[in-house]
């Protein structure tokens, strides 16, 4: 590691440095949360349902292993479980014995749950236009696209030894 490298990971971050990173993390929870509240109020699913509904979606078969559509959102196991279990309850979803492994489950898209998802995709990308797009002009939003993709490319390395 270089000297440079090695004293820019143990150097504290300043007082800017601090400030953009708390707009950010309180400006994406804000937004976050706006989009959530409009997307239950206007179709009756949560961001949760949203996001494995999509995922399943664009899933091969409409159908992923459970194991895997935690990792492709990015939840534990045991958070997808309790909510599959919410949403299979409510029909979006259903869950069978996976075929290859007695100890994993397959969950796939309802019709009822391809339905809502589609319902509420409409209004979410409104939402989506007038609470984000709208607020940037184009050379904003790429750099928000810029720093998104470097932050998700540092994000993605392998933890340094120790982390």
């Amino acid at each position: 590691m270089s000297g440079e490298s090695a004293n820019r990971q143990r150097r504290m971050p300043s007082a800017h440095e601090l400030r953009i990173w708390r707009d950010f993390v309180e400006t994406s929870e804000l937004l976050r949360r706006r989009l959530g509240a409009r997307m239950q109020a206007e179709s009756g699913i949560s961001s949760a349902d949203y996001s494995v509904l999509l995922a399943l979606g664009e899933a091969e078969g409409r159908s992923m292993r459970s194991s895997d559509l935690a990792e492709h959102i990015g939840w534990d196991r045991s958070r997808l479980s309790h909510h599959l279990g919410r949403m299979e309850k409510r029909g979006l979803i259903r869950r069978e014995r996976c075929a290859d492994d007695s100890r994993g489950s397959l969950v796939l898209l309802t019709r009822e749950g391809a339905q809502r998802f589609r319902r509420g995709s409409v209004p979410h990308l409104r939402d989506v236009r007038e609470l984000f797009l709208d607020a940037l002009e184009p050379e904003q939003l790429t750099a928000v696209g810029e720093a998104t993709a470097a932050l998700r490319t540092h994000l993605q390395q392998p933890p340094a030894p120790g982390d």
